[in-house]
């Protein structure tokens, strides 16, 4: 290999991408709600799912929802924010955030864009089990920063509303009765986010659509029903470049293991949230990652009517 090569290899290694402070703020907040909700939960029987990603045949691509909750025959479909400083919501049902650093922010049709996935998620599970299932399901918002404050119109787009507490007390309080297994079974077959972090921290969340590793690791984890994690070890003292290969991989999914050279120049293709289109990603540059459970359901709602 030329020193070139082997140079700008060494610096892929050692350059730094720090996390997203906001979005990170933003991240630590829903898995804390989905942790609380979990103990709060337990007592009555409620099953807690973070990030659930539906299809959906109508726009195109899949629609997350950053909690469902099941218990009984209800579903509980949880739209999170952690935003501070204070909101309207004008004629449209935007959602307007004024944040406390004086800029604005426009949120579009949050309550709307929520309940049409409501609406999705429950029709899925119709399809799934052939027949109207009869399921409760109530659409929650989620404010859980003490630091906002909400106008008083949020109580009329026909959600529920709460804040941390109040939404920790529902779960606490409310008992769902005998739990549904079919619903149950439908939402433990919906996957969630892929995640990729990269050295220094920054955390790229969505679908990695090929690890770019050749056929044998392809077919080592075709047909897995289990979350796929990596860690990467890259050396990056001045004397791995004289190293080659330097990096090693390890990859774990349930009982199975496997270890790999990284070489120079590869990547793997990611559709990174909020990308219009996937990109390559240098292996050089990942810390870990964490690809979630294939979904079992993405053919549901392919032949169900419009809304």
């Amino acid at each position: 290999m030329k020193l070139s090569q082997r140079w700008k290899w060494w610096r892929e290694r050692r350059r730094h991408h720090p996390p997203d402070d906001i979005h990170r703020a933003g991240e630590l907040a829903e898995q804390r709600l989905a942790k609380i909700s979990r103990a709060a939960g337990k007592k009555n029987g409620w099953h807690i799912f973070e990030s659930v990603r539906i299809p959906d045949a109508e726009q195109g691509g899949k629609r997350e929802i950053d909690l469902v909750i099941v218990g009984g025959n209800t579903l509980l479909v949880v739209e999170q924010k952690h935003w501070s400083g204070s909101f309207e919501i004008n004629a449209d049902e935007e959602f307007i955030q004024h944040r406390k650093n004086g800029t604005t922010h426009n949120h579009s049709t949050v309550n709307q864009r929520i309940a049409r996935k409501s609406r999705m998620l429950v029709a899925m599970h119709n399809e799934r089990v052939g027949k109207d299932d009869g399921v409760d399901v109530r659409v929650v918002l989620a404010f859980t920063n003490r630091n906002l404050d909400w106008p008083s119109n949020v109580m009329e787009l026909g959600s529920i509303v709460k804040d941390e507490a109040g939404f920790i007390e529902l779960l606490e309080e409310e008992d769902p009765g005998k739990l549904n297994p079919a619903l149950l079974e439908t939402l433990q077959g919906f996957g969630t986010w892929d995640e990729v972090e990269l050295n220094g921290g920054l955390m790229c969340k969505g679908d990695v659509l090929d690890l770019g590793l050749g056929d044998a690791i392809t077919e080592w984890q075709a047909g897995r029903r289990v979350p796929l994690q990596g860690s990467i070890v890259h050396p990056k003292s001045v004397l791995s470049l004289l190293t080659a290969p330097p990096s090693q991989l390890s990859l774990q999914a349930g009982e199975r293991h496997m270890e790999a050279k990284l070489p120079y120049g590869k990547t793997l293709k990611m559709h990174v949230v909020g990308q219009k289109n996937p990109e390559e990603i240098p292996w050089s540059t990942v810390a870990s990652l964490n690809l979630s459970t294939p979904s079992l359901n993405d053919g549901l709602g392919q032949h169900l009517e419009k809304p």
